[in-house]
């Protein structure tokens, strides 16, 4: 056979089995020499042999290495080296084959490259012996210690044997290049295109379309700000005569049913002025805090409170409270029968003063162009479905409230209570639901009552560019943080922020009405806006540390959004603290009855906001919050006062003589007079022959039920009661 210089393609071609890997160590451009049978010869030959070869296997891309590295040369020869994974079956031939290369040295073996045979031609044994090696769950054996020895060891070598470093997994062994190295994870969006960069603020950005701020009504209270308002007249707007009335009959229902039942405390009917004390004890829970509700009856020292036991006893306030109920008890009743079905209704016993307290909050008050969105956690840990529980809140456990707030008084214009995830409704496959982070926003957006031009801040938890578009086309413009895993955030990651950003440092991308920015501050802040640019010159103070490794404070460069977002997103947060400083929240065994504390605490704090409104458009100094408290509890008491005196009896018509027309006009209905009457009888009796006159009037008196004259020439109805005729 002619010696040639093959190809390197050629040389790939010939392919051993995915467990076999054949190295030849020479340089590129030396001749193949060829390989004789006989003494080292031969074992060279078997080794070839055992490299089993098919048309197969080479179009799936088995690998044949070869490299430059030179780990068993020794001096200046060139020589090469096959290294191969042996099996098992030939170690021994392999064993005889060293020890005869021992014994007689031999010129350097060679390597005889053959053409690609077709299976047919191939020898029987590699036919035979090697057909059931195909199988694909074939397992390699483990490397033996005779493929380092025959690859290390060559006629003439002096070099002593260098073990080969292994690497940990698969596919690290001697016969690859380098070491081992641990594979990257793969993010899910690293298979999705990269589209755009993220740009630097030194590069400028558009002024984004916003919508002009068209509110329905002048922002401020929707009350005559030219009359003086009262602490209760103002809570009045939310607790309405008609909700009082609702929830005094429902109580005095309720009371009824639980004495039919067997319960057993002293009763009377429930009136308003016994409703607005109960209502004044409860502010004061509020104010002044004591371990038991007990103690505030107590005489003894230091719990000697004047105010609670000097209107009302202890055993009447705990009468009203056992029994207080704010749904219809009959219609209640017919609602617990549907529990269990689509029509069962979870907040029906909170439903009439429930409704009315949203429908003033929605109406009573404008909010100013910055409005916020948030949750709002009504403590309980009451046994109920819907009770949630959230670990980042403060209040972990309780109610959750989806409350619209306005950021620059903190006022509650629109909130619902969350009932959990709603398991009747029915979603078709394909259907794609928005979830709870936009239909709750959407929700409390009434567009009909709010206008046009609104700038929403929300949460990491409601962004997202869906909802910011919906928002978008019904005229509101919207900014907050945003989690880089929302549908719809920038995947791409060319020129983003370094690994180790320093403090300042900002990135963003406009995607046609949307910007998105990221900045890092003492951690990455990721946010979205529809109304801002990217970048201005704006400036925020913030402790940075200078070389010498000392703190200061220093002007840091931060993004618009992110600037006005730190300004207006507190509007829930204060409406929170506001209730928070006198809540009149207090232990209950029945959920509606947290509710209905919750109800007071957002009246008294919506009526004390309109409070400051009116007294500045007054240029007077509003009220703190506290006296605002303490003022409404005295105009409650003295309500009550006011009612009970209206409640004497007074002198009514039918318990005091009056004159009274008993037609509409004076000539209907029209009857004797019975003084009249009386002396034309004793006229005709003194006088034979007189004509008796009938003297008829329109009066009668109202108690004596007689018809007498008043007129200017008789009165016959002073008469009548001069003489002790009367009845």
């Amino acid at each position: 056979m002619n010696e040639t210089t093959p190809s390197m393609d050629y040389i790939t071609q010939q392919t051993a089995k995915p467990r076999v890997t054949v190295t030849a160590k020479m340089p590129c451009s030396a001749p193949l020499r060829t390989v004789h049978e006989g003494g080292r010869q031969s074992s060279v030959t078997s080794v070839t042999t055992c490299c089993s070869v098919n048309s197969d296997e080479i179009h799936r891309g088995s690998e044949m290495d070869f490299s430059d590295s030179s780990d068993s040369e020794s001096g200046g020869s060139e020589e090469e080296t096959v290294t191969q994974d042996v099996d098992p079956v030939h170690h021994q031939q392999e064993e005889e084959s060293e020890a005869s290369g021992r014994s007689s040295p031999q010129p350097p073996p060679t390597l005889d490259i053959q053409p690609p045979v077709s299976p047919s031609e191939a020898s029987p044994l590699l036919s035979s012996d090697h057909e059931e090696d195909e199988d694909v769950d074939y397992a390699p054996p483990p490397r033996s210690s005779s493929r380092r020895r025959f690859a290390s060891s060559s006629p003439g070598s002096s070099s002593p044997e260098k073990p080969t470093k292994r690497g940990r997994g698969r596919g690290c062994g001697p016969g690859r290049r380098g070491q081992a190295s641990k594979r990257p994870k793969l993010a899910a969006r690293d298979f999705e295109p990269q589209q755009g960069r993220w740009r630097t603020k030194e590069e400028p950005d558009v002024e984004p379309p916003t919508p002009q701020f068209e509110p329905k009504h002048q922002p401020g209270p929707r009350i005559d700000t030219n009359v003086k308002w009262s602490p209760l007249s103002l809570f009045k707007l939310f607790f309405s005569s008609s909700s009082l009335h609702s929830i005094i009959n429902n109580t005095n229902a309720n009371a009824v049913r639980r004495l039919a039942q067997g319960s057993k405390y002293k009763w009377f009917p429930l009136s308003v002025d016994s409703f607005y004390i109960f209502l004044s004890i409860i502010l004061f829970f509020g104010l002044v805090h004591v371990h038991s509700r007990a103690d505030f009856w107590r005489r003894e020292w230091p719990y000697q409170f004047v105010f609670p036991k000097s209107s009302m006893s202890r055993d009447r306030f705990e009468a009203i409270f056992w029994s207080l109920h704010l749904s219809d008890v009959t219609e209640d009743e017919e609602n617990e029968r549907k529990r269990g079905t689509p029509q069962f209704d979870r907040l029906f016993k909170i439903k009439p003063l429930y409704g009315e307290i949203v429908n003033a909050c929605n109406s009573l008050f404008q909010p100013y162009q910055n409005i916020t969105v948030d949750e709002r956690m009504v403590a309980s840990k009451a046994r109920i479905g819907f009770r949630q529980y959230m670990k980042d809140k403060p209040t972990k456990f309780g109610y959750k409230l989806f409350v619209l707030a306005d950021s620059k008084t903190g006022y509650t214009s629109n909130f619902f209570v969350y009932q959990g995830k709603d398991k009747s409704k029915v979603k078709l496959r394909g259907q794609k639901d928005d979830g709870l982070s936009v239909t709750s926003v959407m929700d409390l957006m009434r567009f009909d009552l709010l206008g046009k031009g609104y700038h929403l801040y929300v949460d990491n938890f409601y962004s997202s560019p869906l909802l910011f578009n919906k928002l978008l086309k019904n005229h509101t413009a919207a900014c907050g943080t945003i989690r880089t895993n929302r549908e719809g955030f920038p995947r791409t990651t060319i020129n983003d922020l370094p690994k180790k950003p320093e403090r300042g440092d900002m990135r963003w991308i406009r995607e046609g009405n949307l910007l998105f920015a990221r900045w890092m501050d003492t951690k990455v802040v990721n946010l979205c806006s529809t109304f801002h640019k990217a970048y201005s010159g704006a400036t925020v103070l913030r402790r940075v540390k200078r070389p010498d490794g000392n703190w200061h404070r220093a002007p840091v460069d931060v993004p618009d959004a992110c600037r006005d977002y730190n300004i207006n997103m507190g509007g829930v947060d204060l409406s929170d603290a506001l209730i928070h400083y006198y809540s009149v929240h207090g232990k209950t065994m029945r959920w509606y009855k947290t509710f209905f504390y919750h109800f007071i605490d957002i009246a008294v704090v919506n009526s004390y906001i309109l409070h400051k409104a009116v007294s500045s458009s007054h240029n007077q100094a509003p009220m703190s919050h506290k006296q605002f408290r303490e003022v409404l509890m005295r105009e409650m008491v003295e309500q009550a006062k006011a009612l009970v005196a209206e409640a004497t009896p007074r002198p009514s018509l039918t318990n005091t003589c009056m004159p009274v027309f008993r037609g509409s006009t004076g000539t209907q209905d029209r009857r004797k007079c019975v003084v009249c009457a009386a002396k034309e009888k004793v006229k005709a009796k003194q006088m034979p022959g007189y004509k008796i006159r009938d003297m008829k009037t329109p009066l009668y008196c109202s108690r004596c039920n007689v018809s007498l004259c008043l007129v200017p020439d008789r009165n016959c109805f002073l008469e009548y009661h001069s003489m002790g005729l009367q009845k």
